[in-house]
């Protein structure tokens, strides 16, 4: 969980530094636990940083972070 949660800081999308992003990645996190489909995680990822920014993201970055994520998911169960 440590490690999704630093990935998500260091991402970075809006710039405004690592520890700027504490709500969302715990957020994100609880996302990543309950989907297995990067498309829908994503677009899960995209919603919450509309919420908490009110700006868009790309959804196809947040579709590659998921991805990211659900490796390390994946990773951390074997």
């Amino acid at each position: 969980m440590e490690e999704m949660i630093q990935l998500i800081k260091k991402w970075d999308p809006f710039e405004i530094g690592p520890d700027g992003y504490e709500t969302e990645a715990a957020e994100i996190v609880q996302f990543v636990y309950a989907e297995d489909n990067a498309e829908q995680l994503g677009q899960s990822i995209h919603t919450i940083f509309d919420l908490s920014f009110d700006q868009s993201l790309a959804l196809r970055d947040c579709i590659q972070l998921a991805e990211q994520l659900l490796i390390i998911k994946n990773a951390s169960s074997c």
